[in-house]
């Protein structure tokens, strides 16, 4: 098994940037969260022109790589591929799975998918999600107007899914610990990495409390 398979398959946290603006900080973020303990970066702006984030997407890759952690495109089958990216997170909106994976043909490459409801969720794993993302579990401003579908949407995927999940959606280390009992073993966050003073603190941190609780439930 490869590196990149071996982080995928085991992947619990997943730190997601929410770029307004063009910020010179965010590549010694990006170093920070991988070495706290991010097991995948994504690059995530819906402001940024393509150029921009072709050339902040190049740099994430390399630090990626360094750290043998995984690189996704938010939105952007296209961009994904062109920069080698993992693979790619999008939408109910977006391309459909089918469709990005013949776009991109033999290559090792991750698909996931929002999902805001159980039959979303369904759906994307029928539809060949490598992985789904469920949220916003609780309201956050990076998701402005879209309410949060709570920890009992947690709880019904994990009943009903295969595939891996991901919970997301205004977790922090005041709540993860909620989310966690819900079921997810998988947490991703915007603000609680990149929106921390220390991002490399805050990483360590909920990675921590993630392996504590995974940890103290194995001996249950």
């Amino acid at each position: 098994m490869s590196w990149k398979s071996n982080i995928f398959q085991n992947f619990k946290l997943y730190a997601i940037t929410d770029l307004k603006s063009e910020d010179p900080d965010i590549l010694s973020r990006v170093e920070k969260a991988c070495r706290g303990g991010a097991d995948i970066i994504q690059l995530r702006s819906k402001n940024l022109p393509d150029a921009a984030l072709f050339r902040l997407g190049t740099s994430i890759r390399e630090i990626t790589l360094k750290n043998q952690k995984l690189f996704l495109m938010n939105d952007r089958p296209d961009l994904a591929l062109a920069l080698k990216a993992n693979g790619v997170h999008v939408g109910q909106d977006d391309l459909p799975v089918a469709v990005i994976r013949k776009l991109a043909g033999r290559r090792p490459f991750y698909i996931g998918k929002s999902t805001h409801s159980l039959e979303q969720a369904l759906a994307a794993e029928q539809e060949g999600a490598d992985y789904i993302g469920v949220g916003p579990v609780f309201e956050t401003p990076t998701k402005p107007g879209r309410a949060a579908v709570g920890l009992e949407l947690v709880r019904q995927v994990r009943q009903n899914i295969k595939i891996p999940f991901v919970a997301i959606g205004g977790i922090d280390h005041n709540n993860v610990s909620q989310v966690l009992e819900a079921g997810a073993e998988r947490i991703a966050v915007v603000r609680a990495v990149f929106g921390a003073a220390n991002p490399y603190d805050a990483t360590h941190k909920l990675r921590e409390q993630i392996e504590n609780f995974s940890a103290a439930h194995a001996r249950d």
